[in-house]
């Protein structure tokens, strides 16, 4: 079974075919995962990468890691929390529209 792997202060500039090179050294990478701005759809500097064996190296190795000018923040992925809901517009039962 394969690990996500958290990639975080990643240069703007990066591109997936560079991460992915960049961790297929450890091992074989399954997918590289950028995320963007829901709003401006622009990158916002971290990645998750899936991988399976190798994992463990890549992450030991390659945190703190320069990489196109910035100390890579390299760990494994957390589960994401759950959503309250909070700030989303609730819908008055006695409201009839």
């Amino acid at each position: 079974m394969g690990k996500t792997i958290y990639v975080g202060n990643l240069p703007f500039s990066a591109s997936e075919d560079r991460v992915r090179e960049l961790f297929a050294a450890f091992g074989a990478v399954n997918a590289v995962k950028f995320v963007n701005d829901r709003e401006t759809g622009r990158f916002r500097g971290f990645a998750f990468v899936e991988m399976g064996e190798g994992a463990e190296a890549a992450i030991r190795e390659l945190d703190g890691k320069e990489f196109g000018g910035r100390a890579l923040r390299v760990n494994e992925a957390k589960e994401r929390a759950p959503r309250s809901g909070a700030g989303m517009r609730r819908r008055s039962p006695y409201r009839t529209a």
